[in-house]
């Protein structure tokens, strides 16, 4: 697709979401700038998920409003709803990656609890 300048677009990078807007294309590497958030960014180390015992635990804050970054043109797609407010956008995207979060423990303290109930049923009384 061939981008120009002042589209509108939904950024993926690194972790997180942006709304952004095309500053300059240059032969399809966009330097955008960003307006609002969709996706918070992961935290933790990326390359062992789900671990917490790790040299470095990353915490990862959202791109700064109208923080200018280099993405891939291929990587985009053109925004057509409303831009929200920068700040409203990363309180939402902050809040529902958090909700996300607590349903994931949740969710993993359930399984624990049925895993736990199999393997003592599995292991207790077998001979």
């Amino acid at each position: 697709m061939n981008w120009n300048t002042g589209d509108i677009v939904r950024v993926p990078y690194k972790t997180g979401e942006y709304v952004a807007e095309v500053l300059e294309n240059h032969d399809g590497k966009l330097l955008v700038k960003v307006l609002a958030v969709t996706k918070y960014p992961t935290q933790g180390d990326l390359h062992t998920s789900y671990e917490v015992d790790v040299p470095l635990f990353h915490q990862r804050t959202a791109l700064s409003h109208l923080e200018k970054f280099y993405v891939p043109g291929q990587s985009v797609i053109r925004y057509n709803a409303a831009i929200p407010d920068y700040k409203e956008s990363v309180r939402i995207a902050l809040e529902r990656e958090m909700d996300k979060m607590k349903k994931m423990s949740a969710w993993a303290q359930r399984c624990l609890v049925e895993l736990e109930n199999i393997h003592k049923e599995a292991f207790t009384n077998s001979k």
